[in-house]
């Protein structure tokens, strides 16, 4: 249960504080001062990646045992809100990411110790490819195609908007193995080091997130074996559960990152600006923006870490996740809009930051499931199981 005692953060725990604090830092001293370079190049600077790893930050969802930090899903969805206080595209990679999530909770024990330990020291970064151009939302619906020959499997096949692929050594790639099925039974997830026939396309430039390694990739005539099945042949949907999941609840914590700073950045400018003879945060025009930006910094918080909690406790809190994730990115949107409005032509302005906010906040109501495949999701789950006596209907 949540227990919020007053002037806590949410019950954390004093060591989760203290790492929320030095990723803030973090975030400050070594991200914010290099985001237009990252902005400009599109890409992560090597020296940044370097200090990440000093800090562990590649290990967070990882076990001790394979050199990762350990630690909840509560622990990363804080740690992801705390580095997204500066520019998303850098946090898809210093932040826990859903591959190795993946390969965690359904890989066997030969994959963890193939994988994991490389993925936890940043050696080597993972990408998941779902979406092709004919399939985003409908993963059902996707092309690739992975032909059993012998006791090998050829995977032919495009995938785009794939995040982290500019700079992956390691694919996860859902592929249709049964093509007389749709749906569940029909698709198999791979997991796979780089190898001949995997092509990486240029960086996509994107309304925000840059830096966020995003890409085309193609399988040509790639040869995999057994040993690359994630899961089992035909469980493809299984996995997918877990990686979504991870997905959306770190998207929820990114957008929440995004609203705080918003709010964050908006109160300072409103407590030292002055027009017509006194501050910004002295008109109601900007108070009602104020309150409205700090109940959905607040109502955010309370779903991520509640259902980050529902994971930690052995649950699959799918209607909590999407409720999260549905309701932090769009509020992120609505936060970053008032605070360009707050600061005026300041924050239409590429010379400062508030205008990222509004860019990298929008992106989050699309990746990893649409605002309106989370509704559509909600409705479903809610319609099933009834309005029940929990606290989200339809839900656990």
């Amino acid at each position: 249960m949540l227990i919020e005692e007053p002037g806590s953060k949410l019950d954390l725990p004093e060591e989760l504080i203290q790492f929320q604090d030095m990723l803030q830092r973090f975030v400050a001293d070594e991200i914010e001062p290099q985001a237009q370079a990252i902005e400009d190049a599109n890409d992560i600077p090597d020296d940044l990646l370097r200090k990440a790893a000093a800090l562990g930050l590649f290990g967070m969802s990882i076990p001790e045992e394979f050199g990762g930090m350990g630690g909840s899903e509560l622990a990363s969805s804080v740690a992801v809100e705390a580095l997204s206080h500066g520019p998303g595209g850098p946090t898809f990679y210093l932040a826990p990411s859903a591959p190795a999530a993946a390969i965690r909770l359904a890989g066997n024990d030969a994959q963890r110790q193939r994988f994991l330990p490389k993925l936890a020291s940043g050696e080597d970064f993972a990408a998941f490819c779902l979406s092709e151009a004919g399939a985003g939302s409908d993963a059902a619906g996707i092309k690739t195609r992975a032909e059993r020959r012998g006791d090998k499997w050829i995977i032919n096949g495009s995938k785009m908007w794939i995040s982290r692929a500019r700079r992956a050594s390691v694919f996860l790639v859902s592929a249709v193995t049964d093509s007389s099925k749709r749906g569940s039974g029909a698709i198999t997830v791979f997991v796979l080091e780089k190898r001949p026939g995997v092509i990486v396309g240029k960086a996509d430039r994107q309304i925000g997130l840059s830096g966020s390694g995003s890409a085309e990739v193609t399988f040509q005539d790639v040869e995999v074996s057994e040993a690359d099945v994630l899961g089992q042949v035909g469980g493809g949907f299984e996995v997918l559960k877990f990686i979504l999941g991870r997905a959306r609840l770190w998207a929820a914590a990114r957008a929440t990152g995004v609203c705080a700073r918003a709010l964050k950045v908006s109160l300072d400018h409103a407590g030292t600006r002055e027009q017509f003879g006194k501050k910004l945060g002295d008109f109601q025009a900007i108070k009602l923006k104020l309150a409205d930006m700090t109940s959905d910094v607040y109502i955010s918080r309370l779903l991520l870490y509640r259902a980050a909690r529902l994971y930690d406790a052995g649950f699959d809190p799918v209607q909590e996740v999407s409720v999260a994730k549905l309701f932090a990115t769009e509020a992120a949107s609505r936060a970053a809009d008032m605070a360009i409005q707050i600061h005026g032509a300041m924050g239409v302005s590429r010379d400062f930051h508030v205008e990222r906010l509004y860019r990298d906040a929008r992106a989050y109501r699309i990746l990893d499931g649409t605002s309106d495949i989370q509704r559509l999701m909600i409705s479903s789950n809610v319609q099933r199981r009834g309005f029940g006596g929990v606290m989200a209907p339809g839900g656990l």
